[in-house]
């Protein structure tokens, strides 16, 4: 779903949107901010790169960032959380996981978790395996994260396409919790 879509939803339903960003620093915010009008909607964005800022600028929990890293689904969960809770917004969105080229954490390149949390409700959690280098991966993620957050938004089970985010070019799973 394009950036103009998702801001649209939102404007619609009377709700604010904020970002956190690792994994796509900052091309997430950017996509969003390109929209004229975006400032209607759009709080703001954090871009925690350093796994420490996670927790410091996000409250994720410092016990599961450094039992699981910062590239795994809890912790998607509890930046989309902290991220709307900081910037007072009723949805955040977030993104982690590895670009590459390297392994991290024990997570190859193209693992990527976009979490969704919505008036303090963790809606979903997505996993992406997106094939590429460090800009494929990166595009697709943030391509992803605005589908994901049109389809919280409308309801729509994402689940539906057997596995797979339309023009994302990456394998997903995608659970609800909360």
């Amino acid at each position: 779903m394009p950036a103009v879509e998702v801001l649209e939803l939102l404007k619609r339903s009377g709700r604010s949107l904020a970002v956190a960003e690792s994994l796509t620093g900052g091309l997430l915010a950017a996509e969003i901010v390109d929209v004229p009008g975006a400032s209607a909607v759009f709080r703001g964005g954090i871009v925690a790169y350093a796994t420490d800022l996670k927790s410091t600028l996000l409250g994720v929990d410092p016990g599961l960032l450094k039992a699981r890293g910062p590239v795994d689904p809890e912790v998607a969960g509890q930046m989309a959380a902290g991220i709307r809770h900081r910037m007072g917004a009723d949805v955040g969105v977030s993104t982690t996981g590895v670009a590459g080229p390297d392994p991290q954490n024990g997570r190859v390149p193209g693992t990527v978790f976009i979490a969704v949390d919505v008036c303090g409700r963790l809606s979903r959690v997505q996993a992406l395996a997106v094939p590429g280098d460090r800009g494929a991966v990166r595009a697709a993620t943030v391509r992803a994260a605005l589908a994901l957050l049109g389809d919280v938004l409308t309801g729509t089970d994402a689940d539906a396409d057997a596995g797979t985010a339309e023009g994302t070019g990456a394998d997903t799973g995608t659970w609800e919790q909360g």
